[in-house]
């Protein structure tokens, strides 16, 4: 058998062979245009982790972002933008009171605690209440209604004939603050001070508005003019008396030092309530003369007054028993009464009041 091709089915081997390389050099230049569209070699494949299954999304996203490193499988994808937290609850934000509103006094409550409570001085619940108080904490009693005002002032009832300008000026306040006071509701469109259209027995708030407060505790008696007091019940008297004087040393004046219900306040409490049982002895703080024995009218029951000859004055209120008469030197020290709860007072109690010179001191910075 010959061992030499046939010469068409060389040609044919070789035609064949050019075809593949042809081809091959074909898909090279396909390739090699497609990655200069894209602008960089792509790295090699990172595999999926064998846990997670790509979604067709995913699939779609791997494929634009061909060069991005691929996420760790534990780290949490980026939010980009701003999210809303759902919440069920709705924050309404707190607005100012501008009405008078009430309040019942319960047991144990004092003008302070109450004052405290509505944000307020204790001088404004006494404004706001006249007619039941008449400027006197202790007529305070569980069951009244008060009224309490919405800021620190005043409380007034519009009178025929008033003037707008002088109850402003009484009350030490621009009338302009009456008027445009939210809780007063004037028609800023129309009222004026000097035409305020408002009518007879219209409660009034008088923002930041201020008077004085009755003081019905005794006046300043001396042994020189103890006839001064007589308007202040029988238990005044008459004459002008010597006696002992007083050492400028004060001891307390019974046996607890226990503060209850009123401490100091110059405004509305310029003396000091102690606590005790009924019956407790009453002793006189420094030597003195007494220049008042016996009953107040004025809401303190039975009360005892020494001049103490040195400027120096002090008062013992609410006693169930008086031990001293008018006229008679004391010593510091001396039995004199006995606390008591007599008079507007709504429990056993001493009432104490030191004065120096016609003014009302706070006891606590002088008594040892």
């Amino acid at each position: 058998m010959s061992n030499t091709r046939h010469p068409l089915k060389q040609i044919s081997v070789v035609l064949v062979n050019i075809a593949a390389v042809g081809l091959v050099f074909v898909a090279a230049l396909l390739g090699w245009d497609r990655l200069r569209a894209r602008g960089s070699t792509p790295p090699p494949a990172q595999p999926l982790p064998l846990e997670v299954s790509p979604t067709p999304k995913q699939e779609i996203q791997a494929d634009v972002q061909v060069g991005l490193p691929a996420l760790a499988s534990d780290s949490p994808p980026k939010v980009y933008g701003i999210t809303r937290i759902a919440s069920m609850d709705t924050t309404i934000p707190t607005r100012p009171r501008v009405d008078v509103t009430t309040y019942t006094v319960e047991l144990g409550d004092s003008l302070f605690s109450i004052a405290d409570q509505f944000n307020l001085k204790a001088e404004t619940i006494l404004w706001g209440n006249f007619d039941i108080l008449e400027d006197n904490p202790h007529l305070l009693n569980a069951g009244q209604v008060l009224n309490i005002l919405p800021v620190n002032g005043t409380y007034y009832q519009w009178q025929e004939g008033d003037n707008l300008r002088q109850v402003a000026d009484f009350f030490k306040v621009a009338p302009q603050a009456i008027i445009e006071y939210p809780g007063n509701r004037f028609d800023l469109t129309e009222a004026s001070v000097e035409n305020p259209s408002i009518e007879e027995g219209t409660w009034l708030i008088i923002p930041g508005g201020r008077r004085a407060i009755k003081d019905w505790g005794p006046p300043a008696i001396t042994r020189e003019n103890p006839a001064s007091a007589a308007y202040y019940g029988a238990g005044h008297c008459g004459a002008v008396y010597e006696g002992a004087v007083g050492t400028f040393t004060f001891l307390w004046p019974t046996t607890s030092h226990e503060i209850s219900g009123y401490t100091y306040d110059p405004s509305v409490h310029p003396a000091i309530d102690i606590a005790g049982q009924e019956g407790n002895p009453i002793y006189a703080t420094d030597n003195g003369v007494v220049v008042y024995a016996g009953w107040s009218d004025y809401g303190y029951g039975y009360l005892i007054v020494i001049d103490h000859g040195t400027g120096w004055q002090s008062a013992y209120a609410h006693l169930s028993a008086v031990g001293v008469s008018c006229g008679q030197s004391v010593f510091q020290g001396t039995l004199i009464g006995a606390l008591g709860n007599t008079g507007r007072s709504t429990g056993a109690h001493l009432h104490f009041e030191m004065v120096y010179n016609g003014a009302k001191v706070n006891p606590l910075n002088f008594v040892q």
